[in-house]
């Protein structure tokens, strides 16, 4: 029941105020307004961007009202997250005005969000060694290392995923349902709260994505889904993990992630830059391929759910 009432919650909130959110960012001209010389831009009339708000305020009422992390915790996850919010809406604002923001701002304030979140203990440790049963503890700038890239990493190809009506958040969906199992098998109450209510903002707002979009979430919504779900990742499935369940977050995040490596790949292979946005994440070549975007989101939500299946085997092997 402390599960479901955390779901309903969250989702119920995101219900209401996206809506009200959608006629503000209208009334602002805080729209997505088609691009026809954009090919990444598929849609064809204006799309209010104000959505992500609703996400956070969802999971945010929902996470104060059901998590028992310390004060410490939930501050570095809440202001952390609206470091997150706040960036991606200057972000946003830019895009609507037709202008690029710069990239090092952003990637400043990412980092510090995650900082803030490593300074307050959420953060990859170690693992177990499963020839000596030990847990095997990195070093202190390792383990800075890894959260940090692991936190940027995850909020930045969820973010990238955000090109089609419906992906990203289907797949950040996709990927919190499956932590969020993972969490109750690790009895990891907090990380299982946290993933829950990512699930229920998640289905509010696919109600308005879903094809035809009436609603966007923009790099704001994006990125903080990425945010969390990076962040329930340390805090369940990475807990205590052995060499084997360290992939189980990385196949729940699979698509997103797997994809994204592919394209980094290949701009430095042809000497583009990793950070500037294009068309060649798997959703736009499947588009180019001959699919129409139903049958796009369609093919990727089938794959995330198999890799997402596989992730929570892994958690179940007795090893």
């Amino acid at each position: 029941m402390h599960y479901l009432a955390a779901f309903l919650l969250s989702l119920v909130i995101a219900l209401i105020l996206i809506p009200v959110l959608r006629r503000w960012a209208v009334q602002l001209d805080f729209v997505d307004k088609p691009r026809p010389d954009n090919e990444r831009k598929l849609h064809r009339e204006p799309i209010p961007l104000m959505a992500g708000i609703a996400l956070f305020v969802g999971f945010a009422v929902t996470y104060i009202s059901f998590s028992d992390m310390t004060l410490i915790e939930s501050a570095a996850v809440l202001g952390g997250s609206l470091l997150i919010l706040l960036i991606g809406l200057v972000d946003d604002w830019y895009k609507v005005s037709r202008r690029e923001f710069p990239a090092l701002p952003k990637l400043i304030v990412q980092l510090l969000a995650a900082l803030l979140v490593y300074l307050a203990g959420i953060r990859f440790s170690g693992f177990s060694n499963p020839f000596t049963d030990t847990y095997v503890v990195l070093p202190e700038w390792l383990q800075l290392v890894l959260t940090l890239l692991w936190i940027f990493g995850v909020t930045t190809v969820i973010n990238f995923t955000d090109g089609l009506d419906g992906l990203a958040g289907s797949l950040a969906t996709i990927s919190a349902g499956t932590l969020f199992v993972v969490a109750i098998a690790q009895q990891e109450s907090n990380s299982a709260v946290m993933a829950i209510s990512l699930v229920g903002v998640g289905l509010a707002y696919l109600k308005y994505n879903k094809p035809p979009a009436k609603v966007y979430m923009g790099d704001s919504g994006a990125t903080f889904l990425g945010f969390i779900l990076a962040i329930i990742a340390l805090d369940g499935a990475f807990k205590q993990a052995t060499v084997l369940s360290l992939f189980v977050p990385i196949l729940a995040l699979g698509v997103p992630i797997f994809d994204n490596i592919f394209v980094v790949l290949k701009r430095l292979k042809n000497g583009q830059k990793i950070y500037e946005a294009d068309a060649s994440q798997i959703h736009y070549r499947l588009l180019s391929s001959g699919l129409n975007p139903k049958q796009v989101l369609f093919v990727l939500c089938l794959v995330s759910v198999c890799l997402s299946l596989s992730s929570i085997i892994l958690v179940l092997l007795p090893i």
